[in-house]
């Protein structure tokens, strides 16, 4: 994987690959790949790098390490003990919006959950369009055993990932779940042994990667956020949306190649 520009990345590697699959990976393994704040920060410059880069069909989060994420930094919570409510509101907006801004990028998104997701680790799994979870992986969101509420969108992902049953009990009981059990909860979307986990993710987004780049696009935008609102908007979307890949040239490079039972080679035209 070719590297990519210094962006002055800490506790984070970006690497673009030549199929146009780019991988981030939380890289501070002797923390579990808690969110540091210089990995927050490297976070956001790699999300902006990426979102203007015209040839990017499909991103890879992993964890380096035994670890996928352990969540946020908890050596702060609780620390100032003065704070006002308005203050730790405004920190935690923030930083929310600094992690889930992944959910702004228009390609699809694939969580490789090589260990423990936990608290916002989990949740940023969850704000990818697809995950590949190690069989012997911990999940969970202990938010309440910890005294606080969760955080970070999992109230409305994890419903909208896994049902409101799922969520429910997860956030109630704080319980942690394998990467077995989120595959029959259905947080999951494959499970695989662990030394399987990245190779298994990153075939998934090569596979992605080699579809027609606007009709992924749309069809990425248009499954974010639980989906249309309803029946008829869904329709709408999609007769505007099909209409505008019916005008590509990918439409009749897909079908030539159909014809002559070729892999397809799309442009994004």
């Amino acid at each position: 994987m070719p590297p990519a520009p210094d962006l002055n990345l800490e506790h984070l590697r970006l690497d673009r690959r030549d199929d146009g699959v780019a991988v981030l990976t939380l890289d501070l393994p002797e923390r579990r790949n808690m969110m540091s704040a210089p990995m927050t920060a490297s976070w956001g410059r790699a999300i902006a790098h990426l979102a203007a880069d015209a040839e990017l069909r499909c991103v890879v989060v992993t964890g380096a390490g035994p670890a996928f994420c352990s969540g946020g930094d908890t050596s702060w919570i609780g620390a100032d003990r003065d704070a006002d409510v308005a203050t730790l509101r405004q920190r935690m907006i923030g930083f929310y919006r600094q992690w889930l801004v992944l959910r702004d990028l228009e390609v699809p998104t694939v969580a490789a959950v090589n260990g423990a997701a936990v608290g916002a680790g989990l949740a940023l799994a969850l704000a990818c369009d697809l995950r590949v979870v190690a069989e012997d992986a911990r999940l969970g969101v202990p938010f309440t055993a910890l005294g606080m509420h969760a955080g970070m969108a999992t109230t409305w992902s994890l419903p909208d990932v896994a049902g409101l049953a799922v969520a429910r009990d997860l956030l109630l009981t704080g319980r942690m779940v394998d990467g077995v059990e989120a595959g029959r909860l259905g947080i999951a979307s494959r499970v695989v042994p662990a030394q399987e986990v990245l190779d298994v993710g990153l075939a998934m987004a090569a596979d992605v990667a080699a579809r027609a780049p606007i009709a992924t696009r749309l069809t990425t935008v248009a499954l974010r956020g639980g989906g249309h609102a309803d029946y008829a908007t869904a329709l709408e979307w999609e007769a505007l949306a099909q209409a505008v890949t019916l005008a590509t040239e990918d439409l009749q490079e897909g079908l030539a190649a159909q014809r002559e039972r070729r892999r397809p080679v799309f442009r994004g035209r």
